[in-house]
């Protein structure tokens, strides 16, 4: 049954929502079919580059493209349950590929462009997709390995003229833009159950081997139901799609959510701070989801353009906040911030509503700065393996100390609680994944009994609030039978004048590995004009805030970037890796307590 004849007699469709009921479809390609034609003449994608806009397209221009390229799928040979692999930087593309695939009954693949060549020829060797599609600097990445592409039909954009010889190989080759250059027949529709496999999302955390997270149409469903009824993407809203759209929240809420909303979802292809504004501002977008490390240089951005203006200006900016503040305590009053902190809200694009931060720890000052200017950061959590989020903070009031309350329908309890309360976090959702691909014993330890163990360290709050911890596998115990957790230490020294930091147990940097021991360290990425004496100052009046079995007392500077993951969090195993392999504990510079 067709989800817009079912939409008209729902009882539980109210007249102020504008997103499709995703309880009445069986399928992701089927509700993006309905999408396509219920808000046909909307503006679905816009895509810049820099301060070019390349291009624009309606719902309905999107269901022609994607009809175009389904039919290249179809021709290749692409049904219910095959891999298509996509591998691309955000863009229009992708998501018209996506939704082609979709259209198919194909299991979409996202994998992450930011990874080296040969990590994602060893996804593709795991993932034997029937066809990937890719842009050319993947592709040449790919070809650079050295290994041949084993995947029969691969489909490259944005080619350079002159360089179509590069595509040669023993399995088919073709460009991206020839696939939807010409009016071919509709493709066939291939419907899926609610319980079938929709992607196949490779999670290898902070370190190790990757997992390939399995998730059904139905996971995606529920999480959009529960997502839609709290946040609603709708006609009008606009979606800055920044994180890689293999990132869990981006594919729900920058291709999900905003499709079966008759969303705007806007791709900027420089990710350069400047154009980022740019865009903002021009497009006025009303949503985005963010990391704290893109949170953090928003703050900056202010907070220095705010210094240039002078010390009057800042006094002003200071008091016109704490106003805000008080008037908003309660509950976010969008309308009155704006009037009185204009200036802030315009350089933001003068619409935005909010932005949604998760995928790692967000510092409790920094998501209480925005809040306190009327931006307000929805804080939640969630990992791959769980679909998007299990918590949410509803601002019902604004929670800067915790990811939220659980979600409709998920269920969450701490188990072996120490004396503080700290234990580890399980849930029980619809939306939890269907195992992992070819580890069933992995599978088994993960879920037990429909409930999954997430790793995470945490506890509940009488509000019922999850506060987080750390991971269970990242848990130092200090001689002394201490429970610490590097994630803990580290909101102490957020704000730091230093590019990135991450704490360590020294033992497991130096000593093979051992989660225990007394001595901390903390490895700092340092920009080239901050002075070593400063830095240690810094430390080290920063450190007296801990208590002493928590202190920090060695150093190490380095000047490359850390290595991380899609939603940016650090991969604590190949950095401590990279240390060893380049220093030795002699190296270290002492922190005084």
């Amino acid at each position: 049954m067709g989800g817009l004849n079912a939409q008209k007699h729902s009882k539980h469709f109210r007249t102020t929502d504008t997103y499709i009921p995703p309880e009445r479809y069986q399928c992701l390609g089927e509700l993006m079919r309905d999408a396509f034609i219920q808000f046909k003449t909307e503006t679905v994608l816009i895509e810049a580059n820099r301060k070019r806009e390349n291009v624009r397209y309606t719902y309905l221009e999107v269901k022609h493209l994607s009809e175009r390229f389904g039919r290249r799928l179809q021709d290749a040979g692409v049904g219910a349950g095959d891999h298509v692999a996509i591998a691309m930087s955000n863009q229009s593309k992708w998501l018209i590929a996506a939704s082609a695939a979709l259209l198919r009954g194909a299991v979409l693949v996202p994998i992450d462009y930011k990874l080296k060549g040969y990590e994602k020829a060893k996804l593709l060797r795991l993932c034997q997709p029937k066809v990937l599609i890719t842009e050319y600097p993947e592709w040449r990445d790919l070809k650079a390995t050295g290994d041949e592409i084993e995947v029969p039909l691969s489909i490259v954009s944005e080619v350079p003229k002159g360089r179509e010889g590069e595509l040669e190989s023993k399995h088919l080759v073709e460009r991206y833009e020839d696939a939807i250059a010409h009016e071919v027949p509709k493709p066939d529709f291939v419907m899926r159950r609610r319980q079938d496999q929709a992607t196949l999302v490779y999670s290898s955390g902070t370190g190790g081997e990757p997992k390939g997270c399995m998730l059904s149409h139905a996971n995606y469903l529920d999480q959009f139901k529960v997502l839609a009824e709290v946040f609603p993407l709708g006609i009008g809203d606009k979606w800055f799609s920044i994180l890689p759209t293999n990132h869990a929240i981006d594919f729900m809420c920058g291709f999900v959510g905003a499709f079966a909303g008759g969303a705007t979802v806007i791709h900027q292809r420089s990710l350069r701070p400047e154009f980022l504004v740019d865009a903002m501002k021009r497009y006025g977008v009303t949503h985005m989801a963010v990391v704290p490390l893109i949170l953090e240089a928003f703050e900056r951005r202010i907070k220095d353009q705010l210094e240039e203006k002078g010390e009057l200006t800042q006094h002003v900016f200071e008091g016109l906040k704490q106003i805000n503040a008080g008037l908003t305590l309660k509950k976010s009053r969008r309308d009155l911030s704006r009037r009185l902190l204009k200036p802030i809200h315009d350089a933001f694009g003068g619409e935005l509503k909010s932005l949604f931060c998760g995928g790692a720890f967000t510092d409790r000052d920094r998501a209480q700065f925005f809040y306190d200017l009327g931006i307000p950061v929805v804080i939640g959590y969630g990992l791959t393996e769980a679909g998007t989020a299990l918590t949410l903070n509803d601002m019902k009031p604004f929670r800067a100390d915790s990811v939220g309350r659980a979600l409709s329908g998920v269920e969450l309890e701490i188990r072996d609680a120490d004396e503080s309360g700290v234990g580890s976090v399980w849930v029980k959702s619809s939306t939890v994944f269907m195992g992992y691909r070819d580890n069933p014993a992995l599978t088994a330890e993960t879920i037990v009994d429909g409930w999954l163990n997430t790793g995470d360290r945490g506890y509940l709050d009488p509000s019922a609030n999850l506060h987080l911890v750390g991971r269970s596998k990242n848990m130092i115990v200090t001689a002394g039978g201490k429970n610490i957790y590097p994630e803990d230490i580290e909101s102490v020294f957020e704000g730091m004048d230093c590019e990135e930091f991450v704490v360590f147990a020294s033992d497991y940097v130096y000593g093979g590995g051992d989660m225990t021991g007394e001595q901390l360290m903390i490895v700092v990425r340092e920009e080239d004009d901050v002075s070593r004496a400063s830095l240690i100052a810094e430390l080290t009046r920063r450190n007296r805030k801990l208590p002493d079995f928590k202190r920090i007392s060695g150093l190490y500077v380095m000047d490359e970037e850390f290595p991380r993951t899609a939603s940016m969090k650090i991969k604590r195993g190949p950095l401590a890796v990279a240390i060893r392999e380049a220093s030795s504990r002699s190296d270290l510079v002492e922190i005084k307590a």
